[in-house]
């Protein structure tokens, strides 16, 4: 339970969803955790889960779309606890029903990139700078299953979080001589307390359909490949787009139709 013994963690995002779920695993492996969004109850109330159950954290103000509060992030992080190891760029607009081209306007354009791509890219810049200090660290990028393919709608969402998935191989080749990795993961359906009254059967249904394992997602396993990659475990990996989906992704789109018919193929 020490894979990130002594590390120093920010994850944004992390009031709630998947965040929380990366933030605990940190901690109870021993990072010390930034955790950090607009809600500081929610936010407070991850701290104090995660102290209570013996692990270090704190709770940060920080917007995703406001550079002043990314920049102050960074700043009282280091201030506090002297370093930044690892950054996870968790924090989205989950905007998965953005609509088709002709139906987005600029605005929800720009507000979807603002927070999933700019954002992101932000963040990133302003880690660096620590990181080359700490003469390494770990960034970990939080895309979607969204930018593997076309799809009926989430134009705007899905071109964004295309663009992490470049933004986390540029950043690997950048700055991977100094010691500082990059890697991506790819979420599948991932039923959070948040979310999960609002997860329809048809849409469950279809998952199910379609995964090679008989459950559906929880944000424990996000944070497991998210410990894994921050931790010296993987100091070998680095610019890699990793999908935990639970094998949606790995196989040709008629499985699901086929597995109907009781067939192999056509």
């Amino acid at each position: 339970m020490n894979r990130l013994n002594g590390k120093v963690a920010i994850v944004t995002g992390s009031t709630s969803g998947i965040g929380v779920g990366i933030a605990r695993l940190f901690a109870a492996e021993g990072a010390k955790v930034v955790i950090c969004g607009r809600r500081e109850s929610k936010g407070q109330a991850v701290v104090d889960s995660i102290t209570a159950a013996g692990g270090e954290a704190s709770y940060h103000f920080m917007d995703i779309t406001m550079t002043e509060s990314i920049d102050k992030l960074f700043a009282d992080t280091v201030e506090k606890y002297g370093k930044l190891d690892i950054l996870v760029n968790n924090a989205a607009n989950v905007g998965l029903k953005d609509g088709r081209v002709d139906e987005l306007t600029l605005e929800m354009w720009d507000n979807i990139f603002a927070s999933d791509i700019r954002g992101t890219f932000y963040a990133t810049k302003c880690a660096l700078p620590h990181m080359q200090k700490n003469n390494g660290g770990s960034i970990i990028n939080i895309g979607s299953m969204a930018s593997c393919g076309g799809d009926l709608g989430s134009t705007a969402y899905a071109c964004a979080k295309a663009g992490v998935d470049l933004l986390t191989q540029s950043t690997a080749l950048q700055y991977g001589k100094q010691n500082i990795r990059c890697n991506c993961v790819r979420p599948g359906l991932i039923v959070t307390p948040e979310n999960e009254a609002h997860v329809p059967q048809a849409l469950r249904d279809i998952f199910t359909s379609n995964i090679m394992v008989n459950r559906y997602g929880c944000p424990e396993d996000i944070g497991q490949m998210c410990v894994y990659l921050a931790s010296d475990e993987s100091s070998y990996v680095t610019g890699q787009i990793v999908n935990v989906d639970g094998g949606l992704n790995s196989h040709v789109p008629t499985v699901a139709q086929f597995r109907q018919l009781n067939s192999r193929t056509w």
